[in-house]
């Protein structure tokens, strides 16, 4: 029934509502369009879960016409709409606010009414004709928002991380190239931000690739317990409204489609409320956040000066850097990097409070849980690429002022301790501290050590 040519009327439990003629979408998408005006991201800003969500309403379909609770027909159209769907079609038609009450209701109900409206044109029907194919009845069938949805987001997330994954170790490998760029560019090493014993650049950078190095397994094990899902649990993990043996199937079906190791819960009563992996995957993000936090704030420290800081390495210009100050250049993308950890840091308690706060036989916070691990995905992921191209890949190194500084150094004295012994060591150090001489002539002036044994022994080279 339309009322003009651009709307047309659809009805569900509270009522009629006016939804665009032209939408796949239907009325209880248009009451999450009415109703959830709070953040800025909507589902078709993460194609992966669009996709994900395609992808569980495909398995279901086969699922269910395999075990002839669907007309062949029709299961075979949704899942027609739903590879049109995971080929990009439709996106628009998915907008739907990643912040709203009842637990994700809202986001499976837009994609089964996308899927069932594009299957009605498929089978030669209209839009909203909804006798011969309906949302809930047909492509909901065997299912609840409580297993679909907690299904598409962990697949989503799995999805989202191979391109997480695959921006860290590209940032790896830009470390790893200036490590071994700086290999022979000897410098100070610091402990407590006090002088401490020789090092090369090259080893340090060195090290920020290994340190990150780690974390590329560790997302990737705490994505692997993402794969453990509820399909044919429906509402609370009974399985009511499930054909007999459809759970296995659509899981097999999912592993079909995705190339993922998908596995049925062994529990679905315990696995329908539980978030206990959206918290360890969310943790994985935190300490990926924290060790690159880290990092950026040794780029800061290295690059401070260029007069009055340690200006040990030289970040690629990228913006003036005051209002006020001619000259003046900050590190503003190893900055922008700190602050994005800092908000996925910030996300990481979001979660861990959204999953605190479940009752009984289902966890309604998911949503807030999806939004954030999303965003901090996406913002990590983007954050990363930055730091490689605008930073990481231009960093030079001021190899003969770091010499100097070694040599001036009192860290050095650490190397004699092996010859004339602790005690001397800090005498040594304490006159050159209090006097401004170097290391090298104390120890002669006080016929410690031959020439050639200090120069042996104080060689920034063969400490390092």
């Amino acid at each position: 029934m339309e009322t003009n040519k651009k709307c047309r009327v659809e009805s569900d439990l509270l009522g009629e509502l006016q939804v665009p003629a032209e939408a796949y979408y239907g009325v209880q998408t248009q009451r999450a369009i009415n109703n959830y005006k709070i953040s800025t991201t909507k589902m078709n800003d993460y194609p992966d879960f669009i996709i994900a969500m395609a992808y569980v309403k495909k398995a279901a379909a086969m699922a269910n016409g395999e075990l002839g609770v669907l007309n062949k027909t029709i299961a075979d159209a949704i899942m027609k709409a739903a590879d049109e769907v995971i080929a990009g079609k439709f996106w628009d038609d998915f907008p739907v606010d990643m912040m709203q009450g009842g637990a994700g209701t809202s986001v499976n109900m837009n994609a089964n009414e996308v899927l069932a409206n594009r299957a009605l044109e498929i089978m030669g029907y209209d839009k909203g004709d909804y006798q011969h194919c309906y949302p809930n009845d047909h492509v909901n069938c065997g299912q609840s928002t409580n297993d679909a949805y907690p299904t598409a987001l962990r697949y989503a997330i799995v999805r989202m991380n191979k391109g997480l994954v695959k921006s860290l170790e590209d940032l790896i490998a830009a470390f790893r190239a200036k490590g071994d760029e700086f290999k022979d560019a000897v410098k100070m090493g610091r402990t407590q931000l006090q002088d401490a014993v020789p090092m090369t650049s090259g080893q340090e950078f060195t090290a920020f690739a290994n340190n990150l190095q780690e974390e590329v397994e560790h997302l990737g094990y705490n994505a692997k317990l993402l794969l453990g899902i509820n399909m044919g649990a429906t509402a609370i993990g009974t399985g009511l409204n499930a054909a007999p043996g459809y759970a296995d199937l659509v899981t097999q079906y999912l592993c079909d489609y995705t190339d993922e190791a998908f596995r049925k819960a062994p529990d679905m009563i315990e696995a329908t409320p539980d978030t206990g992996d959206y918290v360890s995957y969310s943790s994985a993000l935190k300490r990926l956040a924290v060790k690159l936090s880290k990092i950026c704030n040794d780029l800061r420290l290295m690059a401070s000066g260029p007069r009055c800081g340690l200006h040990e390495i030289n970040l690629p210009a990228m913006a003036p850097g005051s209002s006020i100050m001619p000259g003046k250049i900050n590190p503003v993308i190893p900055e922008l990097t700190n602050q994005v950890c800092f908000k996925v840091i910030g996300n990481d308690t979001t979660v861990t409070m959204a999953a605190e706060a479940g009752q009984l036989q289902l966890n309604v916070m998911e949503p807030v849980i999806a939004e954030c691990l999303f965003e901090s995905i996406t913002w990590l992921t983007r954050a990363m690429n930055t730091l490689k191209d605008k930073c990481v890949k231009g960093i030079t190194v001021n190899a003969e002022h770091n010499k100097q500084v070694v040599k001036q150094s009192i860290g050095i004295v650490t190397a004699l301790n092996p010859y004339i012994g602790y005690k001397n060591s800090s005498k040594i150090a304490k006159e050159a501290l209090e006097t401004g001489k170097c290391l090298h002539e104390i120890v002669l002036e006080k016929k410690m050590l031959s020439k050639e044994q200090v120069e042996e022994i104080l060689d920034p080279k063969k400490m390092i």
